[in-house]
């Protein structure tokens, strides 16, 4: 139990590390693709990282005192023993009732959509199916299903919304959907789950408008069906939908300049802070008494691999480690050249006291020789060590067996490297101005306008004329009633328009900022430079060792 809680832990710091990454450096650049897969990466890495662990000993001095365990009494339990409350298993359960109660609301949501689709007339046209429903919802897509009330909008928006959906069905945005909706299952007690999720369905929305403009020649009009479509708020779950709460950020980010080339290097900042990750809590260090080995003479066996063992004898010594010693051995990958010579294996070892090891040789070239010796430690547990090319009998050779084998020296050294890596912090980026657009007055929201009645197909049949002209009186009617919340809603838009001039001059400042931001942006990839050849190089230390 308390495994599963430090890696939910973990996987909700990275998480969080990924989304505080993404707000404050890639949230306002304009590589929307690019924050796509830099959010989509985060997901997966927050859930496969925490899983990736390395082993590390310590050679220590072995213990000199010696406990008399016959003289400790031994413990009873008491009445506050058996009271007590057991903290791991409430947690757990309220964890488990969480899951449960989302995953009901996801399937609730799957459910409201199949009644949405059910039933319903489709055309298929090119890739996707189109469904025009009589419901009053906002247009969204499910996949390559595209659904829409042609009633609700003109002509000229229908064609803007659809552009709009099919680059969300194109891109598969509703996979990115579903798997920030089952996130948010698994960590809903994480709100950076939630902002993480909010974060994606943003930056989709960024990219199907960006797409979407391309292919449509009056971006004004875009932006005002983006403000009409406002007013239908009724949206399907779990879909990528038209209208979201974010109609100011899109227009803003429609109106924005394209991001320079040279903003790519945010997405790298996030590396050094995954490698800090790994050392600071995916290396487990255990400590090991020297004289366990040192003080032990080795067994005279004959277990050798060497670049003419065939798969018997490989096998025969493994019987013999787990039946003289109790040790677990394992060969895999084993490949041979034209001549029938090892040139690749792998060995893995489970000590009879639980410690793992591996020992990886790969090449062209034969292998050479790998020897096995054997013995038993103070407490009589079998252990073996293993030995690659001639053993001096001053000074042996040990293969790299995961830092298994490493000498008192050897762990120095690699602290005092882990130590330098610690030390050398990455320069700090400059913070890039603020956008004048960030502080423009909220959109006015379109009135819902009365559906326009139809002119009949044929102009010339009476009883078709008469009806069309009764719609059309009942439609002026509502039109007429409405006109207040038409002239505040045109009135409202004239001052949004206004303020948006306003603000020219703000953006010529911001332009000039944006000019020593670039020169301060120079700088900081000077230093950053200058780390990165530091790193590397405590990094090739390390390496080499």
């Amino acid at each position: 139990m308390e495994a599963l809680y430090l890696y939910l832990i973990k996987s909700s710091g990275l998480l969080a590390l990924f989304f505080v990454a993404y707000h404050f450096l890639l949230r306002k650049e304009t590589f929307f693709t690019g924050n796509r897969w830099f959010l989509v990466l985060g997901l997966f890495t927050s859930v496969v990282l925490p899983l990736v662990a390395f082993t590390k000993i310590v050679w220590v001095e072995p213990s000199t005192n010696i406990i008399d365990w016959s003289q400790i009494p031994l413990s009873t339990s008491s009445e506050k023993d058996i009271s007590e409350i057991n903290w791991y298993l409430v947690i757990g359960m309220l964890y488990a009732i969480g899951i449960l109660l989302f995953l009901l609301k996801l399937a609730l949501d799957l459910y409201s959509l199949y009644r949405v689709l059910k039933g319903k007339h489709f055309k298929n046209q090119a890739d996707f199916k189109y469904i025009d429903t009589t419901e009053n919802i906002a247009p969204f897509s499910f996949f390559n299903t595209i659904v829409y009330n042609s009633t609700l909008y003109s002509k000229a928006e229908l064609e803007d919304i659809l552009e709009h959906e099919k680059v969300h069905s194109e891109q598969n945005h509703t996979v990115d959907v579903l798997i920030s909706r089952l996130f948010c299952v698994v960590f809903w007690f994480n709100p950076f789950a939630w902002l993480y999720k909010k974060a994606i369905l943003q930056n989709l929305e960024f990219i199907a408008d960006n797409e979407a403009t391309k292919k449509i020649s009056d971006k004004k009009a875009y932006q005002f069906t983006l403000l009409k479509i406002t007013t239908h708020e009724n949206c399907v779950a779990i879909t990528n939908h038209f209208y979201q709460s974010l109609i100011k950020k899109r227009i803003v980010m429609l109106n924005k300049n394209q991001s320079k080339k040279w903003n790519s290097w945010k997405y790298v900042v996030i590396v050094p802070a995954l490698v800090a990750f790994v050392f600071l809590f995916q290396i487990k260090v255990l400590a090991q008494e020297q004289n366990q080995i040192e003080n032990k003479e080795p067994i005279d066996v004959d277990y050798t691999i060497n670049r003419y063992s065939t798969d018997e004898e490989i096998k025969e010594d493994i019987k013999s480690l787990k039946k003289d010693f109790n040790i677990n051995c394992q060969v895999k990958g084993i490949k041979r050249n034209s001549d029938d010579e090892i040139t690749a294996l792998n060995i893995e070892l489970i000590q009879e006291s639980g410690e793992k090891s591996t020992i990886t040789l790969a090449g062209n070239t034969p292998i050479q020789e790998i020897k096995f010796e054997c013995y038993f430690n103070n407490i009589g547990q079998g252990k073996v060590r293993i030995y690659s090319g001639e053993i001096n009998k001053k000074k042996k050779s040990v293969a790299s067996i995961n830092n298994l084998t490493e000498t008192e020296e050897d762990s120095d050294y690699i602290d005092s490297i882990h130590e330098e890596l610690s030390e050398l912090t990455p320069p700090t980026p400059p913070t890039p101005p603020n956008h004048p657009y960030e502080n423009l007055m909220e959109a006015p929201i379109a009135p819902d306008y009365p559906e326009v009645p139809q002119v009949p197909s044929n102009i010339f049949n009476k009883k078709a004329m008469e009806k069309y002209e009764k719609e059309m009186a009942t439609y002026e009617l509502k039109l007429k009633k409405i006109e207040p919340k038409i002239k505040d809603f045109e009135r409202k838009l004239a001052l949004y328009e206004m303020e948006m001039k306003k603000l020219d001059p703000a953006v010529k400042d911001y332009d000039k900022e944006m000019k020593v931001f670039e020169k301060e942006m120079k700088i900081f990839e000077k230093e950053m430079n200058e780390y990165e050849l530091q790193y590397e190089k405590i990094s090739q230390k390390l390496n080499k060792k």
